[in-house]
């Protein structure tokens, strides 16, 4: 009998299911089969076709900087604690210390040092990744056609999408951070002054253009790369660039705090619309060219080898990966070994283009199905008001989900499953002329 209309997943009838302190009574089988092969195999139909996949476009995204929060392994350590212990000794091995103490006992001016903040936010979201895969059967390459983070994040993305195993990662961000706050610290000892960043909220999204071609004409400077060359141009104390672009909204603003006002003040002469400023908690001021450091400490550490015991000898980076990951400078997926390399050490200076990431997916690659994992609901909200409603979305037929505690983990990929099915009836057709 042919197949017709939309598939679903049939729900198994299983007992409630127990993870350490957690349960559940999902149907957990998140099954990286498309839907009509585990059909024609429950039917004796041939199953040795090449089938596409014809479940809706799904992307997993991670966090940045700014999302930590003392305390923010408990629930995972009540909830999985055997899991979460291992993963615990295992980020303290690779980092050198303690970090699991600062994160879970602080105090909050420890953990939001960019030294401890970036590998913790990190880690986190890998340990989450570990935990869904152990308990739940749920892995990111069965079940995302696409990857990303922003700023901080894109290293979780690449770890998550088979790019970078996470012990690299980890010390890279590690690394990454330390180059980052000492960058910091010269430019306020040489030049003095403060260095931070501001978020621009424009009331409407016509506003938004113009105020970015505002801000390049009063810096001079716009295009990608040229963010690196720049820092050899200017002193420290008269650079401000946009950091992040993330929304159709919203700009973040990088670099002097005293220059960055003044620029404020020149918007709001010339444009005629006042752009709200907030202050943002970074100590830091990230993607401009004071950061310049962290992108010489990346290209070296990527020019070697893992570190990882057993791949000595094989490159730092593996390429292609599992699943395609997109990158924060081009808004694109990366091309090459070479390209990610230098995309990623260049990422500490340039733009991160969070906004044309989520247009790129959701208009280009038809993605339908976001879902974050990693501490804090900032970019989960920041997708959610691109792409459309939190949770599931019956116009787009999918939806925005987050994982930052246990206790959303049975809801997400309840959504998941529901949300399984044909976007259309094109491979469909095909698989009724072959019965």
């Amino acid at each position: 009998m042919p197949l017709r209309g939309p598939l679903r997943r049939p729900a198994l009838a299983l007992p409630p299911f127990t993870c350490d302190n957690v349960t559940t009574k999902i149907p957990l089988r998140i099954s990286p089969l498309p839907r009509s092969v585990a059909v024609r195999q429950r039917r004796g139909h041939a199953t040795h076709l090449p089938v596409p996949d014809t479940r809706p476009k799904t992307a997993v995204f991670f966090p940045g900087q700014g999302v930590q929060r003392v305390g923010m392994l408990t629930p995972w350590l009540e909830a999985f604690p055997s899991t979460t212990s291992e993963i615990i000794d295992e980020i303290d091995s690779i980092v050198g210390h303690k970090l699991s103490d600062v994160i879970q006992n602080g105090p909050g001016k420890d953990l939001n040092l960019s030294p401890n903040a970036q590998p913790a936010i990190m880690a986190t979201s890998i340990m989450i990744i570990r935990i869904l895969e152990k308990h739940f059967n749920f892995k990111v390459e069965d079940n995302a056609h696409f990857t990303l983070g922003h700023s901080l994040g894109e290293f979780a993305a690449l770890v998550a999408g088979g790019y970078i195993h996470f012990e690299d990662s980890l010390r890279m961000v590690q690394k990454r951070a330390e180059a980052m706050s000492n960058a910091t610290r010269q430019a306020e000892e040489m030049y003095g002054g403060e260095y931070g960043m501001v978020a621009l909220v424009s009331s409407k999204a016509e506003h938004l253009p113009p105020l970015i071609a505002a801000i390049h004409e009063f810096v001079g400077y716009d295009s990608a790369g040229s963010k690196v060359e720049s820092a050899d141009e200017w002193c420290p104390i008269d650079q401000v660039l946009i950091a992040n672009v993330n929304s159709k909204t919203q700009i973040v603003l990088s670099g002097s705090i005293e220059r960055i006002k003044t620029l404020v003040e020149h918007v709001r002469q010339f444009l005629g619309h006042d752009p709200r400023a907030v202050r943002l908690k970074s100590d830091s001021p990230f993607h401009s060219p004071i950061m310049k450091p962290a992108v010489g400490v990346l290209h070296q550490m990527m020019a070697g080898n893992s570190m990882v015991k057993g791949r000595e000898n094989e490159d730092i980076i593996t390429f292609p990966g599992k699943v395609t990951c997109i990158s924060n400078v081009t808004a694109r997926p990366f091309e090459s070994r070479e390209q990610l390399k230098d995309l990623l050490a260049r990422q500490a200076v340039e733009t991160v283009q969070w906004w044309d990431s989520i247009k790129y997916l959701d208009q280009s690659m038809k993605v339908r199905r976001w879902v974050g994992i990693g501490p804090g609901y900032v970019g989960r909200n920041l997708v959610g008001k691109e792409v459309g409603m939190r949770g599931k979305d019956v116009i787009k037929g999918a939806g925005v989900w987050a994982i930052t505690d246990p206790k959303e983990i049975e809801e997400v990929l309840r959504g998941l499953e529901e949300t399984d099915f044909y976007e259309d009836g094109e491979w469909q057709d095909a698989w009724d002329r072959w019965d």
